[in-house]
């Protein structure tokens, strides 16, 4: 089993990166893994131009890795911090350059792999009840993913990230229990992309969901002009 783990945390130390240490260490007590893991700060990606989706396009060797990671691994997990309630713009720029192999080359509509299943870790600074309005503001990175054909299996939110207000450094590693949650959910996702690589097939409720995306296509497409 092979695991691309890529962390969109810039500070170090990084609560994200933390918290994705962790996620692995529960990847690893599940069994026998092979982990591919990247800070998104130490890679030059350029950013997304039209031009991307060109049949010549040369994408940059950074970019290149990414996507053969992704295209070669059984599961995809990014740790992300959540910014002025959204994702990095350097996560979402990674996002959009995706398109370009995630999204099939003659209508960029159609998703391209193949039920991979994916899992997400949020930091922020704010406390557990504002997560309901974080959930809503991070939506766009599932959806997308989801549109690109992965699986959802599942995320993290981890609140109140910092000592202080107004103040930012690493405090996940002073709780235990946390990082005990976290370990959990790595050992559990483990397990799920484990069962996928044996069925060939996401859990019910994603499939459902891709097919109601579908069916939403569908009416839209007899219900558009264009």
């Amino acid at each position: 089993m092979t695991i691309t783990v890529l962390v969109a945390g810039t500070n170090d130390p990084s609560n994200s990166d933390a918290l994705a240490d962790a996620f692995i260490e529960g990847l690893k007590e599940a069994g026998p893994v092979t982990i591919m893991k990247k800070r998104l700060r130490d890679l030059s990606i350029d950013h997304f131009t039209l031009d991307c989706y060109r049949s010549d396009f040369q994408p940059e060797e950074h970019f290149r890795m990414v996507q053969d990671w992704i295209q070669q691994s059984d599961g995809l997990v990014i740790a992300s911090p959540v910014w002025n309630f959204g994702i990095p713009a350097h996560l979402k720029n990674l996002i959009d350059r995706m398109g370009a192999f995630a999204l099939d080359a003659e209508t960029r509509t159609k998703g391209t792999l193949r039920g991979l299943p994916f899992f997400l870790v949020y930091t922020g600074g704010t406390a557990a009840p504002a997560w309901a309005l974080q959930r809503m503001t991070t939506s766009a990175l599932p959806v997308a993913l989801s549109y690109f054909k992965a699986s959802f299996y599942g995320q993290h939110f981890e609140p109140k990230c910092v000592p202080r207000r107004g103040e930012f450094t690493l405090v996940v590693d002073q709780h235990p229990e946390r990082l005990r949650k976290v370990r959990q959910k790595g050992h559990n996702f483990a397990k799920g992309v484990h069962k996928f690589m044996q069925t060939g097939r996401p859990p019910l409720s994603r499939r459902l969901i891709y097919k109601g995306m579908k069916l939403g296509e569908a009416v839209l497409k007899k219900i558009s002009p264009y």
